[in-house]
């Protein structure tokens, strides 16, 4: 099956497209940009350059990705825009390529982007992440797999958010938030274990209750995180998801919300 470009599209001669691609009216892929079998690129849509779309990868109406970095640092340096397998870009959404800092900016497998998000340079979005409508990421932003950040949210550069949290709407984040917690509000702040989510994806309740210990323990106890880090490691369960909550903690750059 040949690729379905429309008569109005531009391809640029250096772009590679699985064969049975489907380009809409007045899209545009330029130069160096590869879009794997099955992938849509709906109508006026843009790749600019450098993008690189795994197989099923939607980009939907009026979209831009592999625009230049919005980064006075930026030298022109070859970055890219990679997104994962199966992935939906609604429209009007904007990635940019990365800077020298990383290089890229990624997004994974089985994401869904809504429409007019903005994902600025060197971000990197996990496996099965949802982003509603109208959040904006500034650069180095790091979300991780099955995360999920509601409409109109405001991520402040190099804040990262935890695997399988959740982010609710109109949250200014400006610091780290956990994996497997609710957060929400400007500031944000934390609201305790995303049970209802974890629960949906299939978390045993052992596990579960250990992880709401380990929320009190960090959060809603009087001791500090250095206190916490100590007893934790006595007091709490060796669970891998566990094991994981505390290593975000420990590694964090921004500050933890709380």
């Amino acid at each position: 099956m040949s690729a379905r470009i429309h008569p109005t599209a531009i391809v640029h001669p250096d772009a590679q497209l699985a064969d049975d691609v489907e380009v809409g009216a007045w899209a545009y892929v330029g130069p160096h940009c590869t879009v794997g079998a099955g992938s849509i690129i709906q109508m006026r849509a843009v790749l600019e350059e450098h993008v690189h779309l795994a197989p099923r990868v939607t980009v939907g109406i009026g979209s831009v990705l592999g625009g230049k970095p919005q980064d006075l640092k930026f030298k022109g340096e070859v970055t890219t825009v990679e997104v994962g397998e199966g992935t939906t870009i609604r429209e009007y959404a904007t990635l940019n390529r990365g800077t020298s800092e990383s290089h890229k900016t990624t997004v994974g497998r089985n994401c869904f982007l809504m429409s007019y998000v903005h994902l600025a340079h060197d971000c990197h979005i996990g496996d099965g992440v949802i982003i509603s409508n109208g959040t904006q990421l500034a650069g180095h932003v790091k979300i991780d797999d099955h995360a999920i950040v509601s409409g109109l949210c405001a991520v402040h550069q190099f804040a990262k958010i935890g695997r399988h949290a959740f982010v609710g709407g109109m949250s200014r984040v400006a610091k780290d938030i956990p994996p497997f917690v609710k957060a929400v509000g400007n500031p944000v702040k934390l609201y305790g274990l995303n049970s209802v989510g974890l629960q949906r994806r299939g978390f045993p309740e052992p596990v579960v209750s250990e992880l709401k210990r380990a929320y009190r323990l960090f959060f809603r106890s009087d001791v500090n995180i250095s206190q916490a880090m100590e007893r934790a490691a006595t007091e709490l369960k060796d669970f891998p998801e566990v094991k994981a909550f505390i290593a975000f903690v420990e590694a964090s750059g921004r500050g933890i919300v709380i």
